[in-house]
């Protein structure tokens, strides 16, 4: 494969067999970034579980002290007095069974999370194997199923994501723009490995983090020191 020559000329700045300190990483990720518009910050994560085991699994959510960097649009469904509720808290799209019958039958993804109350995850349910596949599923675990809507809504505007071990035992997870800088990246990815950390299955044996990379979106990858956290 050929790269362009900001690419390889990024590729320089970087020691493929060094393990760089958190800080140290942040700022080599901002310097390589170098394509016109505010490149998002990745994080790549690689755990030591198996995921085909149910008490292996690793996911939760939590909320970067220095958001992501991008607008997310909501979608609530509920019903009743808490639609209202969803409304004052500035949730993008709301609606009930309404919502789910758009989904269904126009195939609509205009949002980029879905939020609903207990009551309606038998509605939703319908439309499990539309949302399922894109990681659009309200899940109780990532605080997406619940009666709290004020809460949801501003941890998701403030900048919450969802991680979630895939059946490599990687976690991918976007932690912020490049033009947070290093310092504000920084404190994005302590705030990520801590809820990594803490979600250790009780069942996972030998070394939990294996390997740990940062790259913006067109840049190159820095490999982080796990130990660090």
């Amino acid at each position: 494969m050929k790269h362009g020559k900001k690419y390889t000329d990024s590729v320089k700045l970087i020691d493929p067999l060094k393990s760089y300190d958190p800080e140290e990483a942040c700022d080599l990720v901002c310097k390589t970034s170098t394509a016109k518009f505010d490149e998002t910050v990745e994080f790549h994560c690689r755990l030591g579980v198996d995921p085909r085991h149910a008490d292996q699994q690793v996911r939760g959510a939590v909320v970067l002290p220095n958001g992501t960097g991008r607008v997310v649009r909501v979608l609530v469904i509920t019903k009743g007095d808490k639609l209202k509720e969803a409304e004052a808290a500035g949730a993008d799209f709301i609606g009930g069974e309404d919502m789910v019958q758009k989904i269904q039958t126009e195939n609509w993804f205009g949002y980029d999370v879905i939020v609903a109350t207990p009551d309606m995850m038998g509605v939703v349910g319908r439309i499990g194997r539309i949302l399922g596949p894109k990681g659009l599923m309200p899940n109780p675990k990532s605080g997406t199923v619940t009666m709290d809507l004020t809460k949801a809504i501003s941890d998701i505007k403030a900048g919450k994501v969802e991680y979630r071990v895939d059946k490599t035992a990687i976690i991918h997870c976007p932690m912020g723009k490049a033009s947070f800088g290093p310092d504000k990246l920084g404190e994005n990815l302590k705030a990520l490995m801590d809820a990594i950390n803490k979600a250790k299955p009780s069942t996972a044996k030998g070394t939990y983090v294996r390997s740990l990379y940062l790259s913006s979106t067109m840049g190159p990858s820095v490999k982080v020191n796990p130990l660090k956290f």
